[in-house]
């Protein structure tokens, strides 16, 4: 009926090398804690109480006999059949409770050692069980519909404490996705959407749509103003490369002084024309530009030849290296952008997370069509995992409870509520005893 010395010492071996302390691994994945060992040690105890109680009542019917036989008295009769049926109550509950770890005395009985013969049939029932009563839409959304989750997140999210610890986790994860990610990777990964993205749009008719609006408002303006400025001031300051650019340039059968006198002249009338459609708001040139750009826009967005040359040159310009270099070194200025902001707690992402999550928890606790929305969310995406992935979930289960071994699978629970169970054997043997006393009694009472 109870564990040789050679299991209680089996079961309570050292730990093996490389497991942690105070357990044992066991096949099947099952450890023995030091927890389960004090576990086991008072299922022994429970074990020899309720052993050594049937004894008792052993005794007392053998002592109950023998003074019935011996003459002492009618009161005998009452002891001997208290103890009778307390040693039958005892002995059946014993072999109850010892039919569901392994066989009684080791005999081959039908319907016993139920937990190591039928392990893999409890797990699928504990799988079934579960799915059937846990992990239902219906029970899934009642029960979140009764705690009531976006009400009770708005309240916490509204204490601007729980706000600045959500921020700074969210903080911490970004960096910590940011310091996983691989910066190679998404170079090229960037890279690549960055130019699969700019030649499947074609941009010719974008541009003549922008620059059309451009020069419909007079925004090129200030670009004309510019450009005639920095060209004034450009021939102010080199008039001696102009004067020897239009002197290069003439025949060598001139003489000197006319060359001078003729590049004097076209630096004056350069300059002039420079300065006066700079000055002159209404100057015929800054007309021809403003056709000349109409005309462009219009090319860019209607002339197939144009649209083509623009797009040709667009392919040309994404091929080189430098730009590519250039798109793909992009990612590192906002990554180090993204880790500082995230780093210091008065950075403005981080100010303005928290004042996003302090309004939204305050709009939560205010807005019940808000928190029912929410909630709404919360359910469908609850009952979408549980209804999806049910038999996963339950697979782990008994997955889990099949890979244990038997044995070891038998005594692990019977380390768990084997204490509970020897108050059966108790309670039978106080029960008998009762039983048997009121029906010898009655017996005698109706002859």
């Amino acid at each position: 009926m109870e564990h040789t010395q050679a299991e209680a010492a089996r079961t309570a071996q050292p730990v093996p090398a490389g497991g942690a302390p105070g357990t044992r691994t066991v096949p099947g994945g099952l450890g023995g804690s030091a927890a389960d060992a004090e576990k086991r040690r008072g299922v022994r105890r429970m074990k020899a109480l309720a052993t050594g109680l049937l004894l008792a009542v052993a005794l007392v019917y053998a002592l109950a006999k023998w003074a019935g036989a011996a003459g002492a008295g009618g009161w005998t009769g009452y002891v001997a059949a208290a103890a009778e049926a307390g040693m039958v109550g005892a002995l059946a509950d014993w072999f109850a409770v010892t039919a569901l770890f392994k066989r009684p005395l080791g005999l081959p009985i039908p319907h016993t050692a139920i937990i190591p013969n039928k392990k893999d049939q409890l797990g699928q029932s504990l799988g079934d069980f579960v799915g059937e009563n846990f992990l239902s839409g219906e029970v899934v959304r009642r029960r979140l519909r009764s705690v009531g989750v976006g009400a009770r997140l708005g309240r916490w999210l509204a204490e601007p404490g729980n706000a600045d610890r959500v921020t700074a986790e969210l903080s911490t994860a970004l960096r910590g996705a940011l310091t996983v990610l691989r910066d190679s990777d998404v170079q090229a990964v960037v890279g690549e959407a960055i130019t699969r993205r700019a030649d499947a749009t074609e941009i010719a008719p974008g541009i003549g749509a922008l620059l059309e609006k451009v020069v419909a408002e007079g925004g090129h303006s200030r670009v004309v103003d510019l450009v005639c400025t920095r060209a004034h001031d450009w021939l102010v300051d080199h008039a001696d490369s102009v004067l020897a650019a239009v002197s290069g340039g003439a025949p060598g059968w001139t003489p000197r002084f006319v060359d001078r006198k003729v590049g004097d002249r076209v630096y004056k009338e350069l300059l002039r024309f420079v300065a006066e459609m700079r000055d002159m708001p209404d100057h015929p040139a800054r007309g021809a530009v403003d056709r000349f750009l109409t005309d462009f826009a219009a090319d860019l967005r209607s002339d197939p030849a144009t649209r083509e040359k623009v797009e040709r040159l667009k392919s040309e310009v994404l091929g080189r290296g430098e730009v590519q270099d250039l798109i793909a070194s992009a990612w590192g200025a906002v990554r180090a952008m993204i880790v500082a902001a995230a780093e210091d707690e008065r950075s403005e992402l981080r100010l303005r997370v928290r004042s996003a999550l302090l309004s939204l928890g305050e709009r939560l606790a205010a807005d019940e069509r808000m928190r029912n929305k929410v909630d709404g969310w919360l359910e469908g995406a609850a009952v979408y995992v549980v209804t999806t992935y049910q038999s996963e979930i339950t697979a782990l289960i008994t997955d889990t409870v099949a890979s244990w071994d038997a044995t070891h699978t038998s005594r692990k629970i019977e380390a768990h509520i084997g204490r509970d169970l020897q108050f059966i054997r108790i309670n039978g043997t106080v029960v008998g005893a009762l039983a048997g006393l009121c029906i010898y009694a009655v017996s005698h009472v109706f002859g």
